[in-house]
């Protein structure tokens, strides 16, 4: 498979039009992830997900170029649900609509911009190395978006094997707030989808951030999101990872300034030998920050999650308040579920705190629910549904909730 890579490498660089510091950057970063391949599970962070075996197992091989004409689609998957929106069509830019807001107080830069650091991370490296498409969103000091922007991720059907590196940056300036989410109509081939994301919130900002993998495919997914607060900012993360066949969500937090909050909800709902895993490291990194994280997860037949939290204390970040709690329930014997909790603190003014439980579906709920007249299965829905409500309740836009709640089936 290195050989075939090394040859598409060679083809985007040769056909696309990029500058010669950008062929630069691209041809350092390829070479740092020819050198060390896919992560596999001697590395520290991939050691439950090991994407090297999964990658040889899913792919005879991986076809990382394709030529960049972007079908002119525009699709909706959600009716009923008053949204902006950007259309992505095979990992390009296809329709972007800002409809309900005031268009000059956002700037959208298209323009190809390139990490000239390279990453310890090697999927960063792929990421930079063949990344032809690239969108930058700036949302101008003091303007409150009116209606959430949908991130719509549509594959055409004749997609197969592919290799898709994405980049979208959020930029939001002081005093903004804005709504996303994230979510996929992909196709049922076999493709590998690599998205890396920069956020960056400014001063007294928010932005509430909903990632919904929902639709049944065989896709291999990862998702890196840097993410940066500044003073009295705020960040509302869900995850919702349930469709497709392998994903990993890597979300890098910074808390770089006073009075700086964090809320991340996630669940990991799988079935039929997905595998799915949620890696998080909120860094601390100056006094009287908040960050609070809970992950739901429920496995069946054959299934595997995974969740690596880690909580970082700077020693200048006195009067942290830091929360984790990772529960999983497992509905049968051969599923998987592997947690690791971390708190580093070098303050000694802080308030931090981690848990992590895994356990079988109460059996004596089960059997009251029935004597009310209910079935096996339906009871055990919907104590499963009660158990992951939980982390829908977290959701604090309401019509993002409903819509959660109408996506999922998952009920009050």
């Amino acid at each position: 498979m290195q050989s075939e890579i090394k040859s598409n490498f060679e083809k985007s660089l040769s056909e696309g039009n990029y500058s010669t510091s950008q062929k630069e950057i691209k041809e350092k970063n390829f070479n740092k992830f020819i050198d060390q391949g896919f992560p596999n599970k001697r590395i520290e962070d991939w050691k439950f997900s090991d994407l090297n075996q999964i990658i040889s197992t899913n792919f005879k091989k991986l076809d990382f170029y394709k030529e960049n004409n972007v079908p002119n689609i525009d699709v909706d998957f959600i009716s009923d649900f008053n949204h902006n929106k950007i259309v992505f069509v095979n990992g390009s830019v296809s329709k972007i609509d800002f409809s309900y807001e005031n268009e000059e107080k956002i700037i959208i830069n298209q323009n190809l911009e390139l990490d000239n650091k390279l990453s310890e991370n090697v999927l960063l490296n792929l990421n930079t190395a063949f990344l032809s498409s690239y969108i930058k969103i700036t949302v101008n000091k003091g303007y409150q978006f009116q209606k959430p922007l949908i991130l719509y991720n549509y594959l055409t059907s004749d997609l197969d094997s592919c290799g898709l590196n994405m980049k979208l940056d959020i930029n939001l300036e002081d005093d903004t707030s804005m709504d996303v989410v994230n979510i996929s109509n992909e196709n049922e081939k076999n493709n590998f989808l690599n998205f890396r994301q920069k956020i960056n919130i400014g001063k007294n900002s928010i932005l509430k951030n909903y990632s919904l993998d929902i639709k049944p495919t065989s896709n291999v997914k990862y998702s890196f999101k840097d993410i940066d607060l500044d003073k009295n900012s705020h960040l509302e993360y869900f995850i919702l990872s349930k469709g497709s066949k392998f994903v990993k969500h890597d979300i890098n937090c910074s808390l770089n300034n006073n009075h700086g909050s964090v809320a991340i909800n996630g669940i990991i709902d799988l079935d039929n030998k997905k595998h799915h895993e949620i890696k998080t490291a909120i860094n601390h990194n100056e006094e009287n920050c908040k960050s609070y994280q809970l992950i739901k997860s429920v496995l069946n037949e054959n299934s595997k999650g995974v969740y690596q939290g880690k909580i970082y204390v700077n020693s200048k970040a006195q009067k942290t308040d830091g929360y984790q709690l990772s529960r999983a329930l497992l509905l049968n014997d051969d599923v998987e579920f592997n947690a690791k909790p971390e708190l580093e603190i070098y303050a000694d003014d802080v308030k931090c705190s981690h848990g992590s439980t895994s356990g079988n579906i109460d059996e004596n709920s089960i059997f009251y629910l029935m004597s009310r007249g209910l079935s096996h299965t339906q009871s055990k829905k919907l104590l499963t549904n009660g158990f992951l409500n939980e982390a829908v309740e977290k959701i604090t836009n309401e019509s993002v909730k409903s819509l959660v709640k109408k996506l999922t089936g998952i009920k009050e």
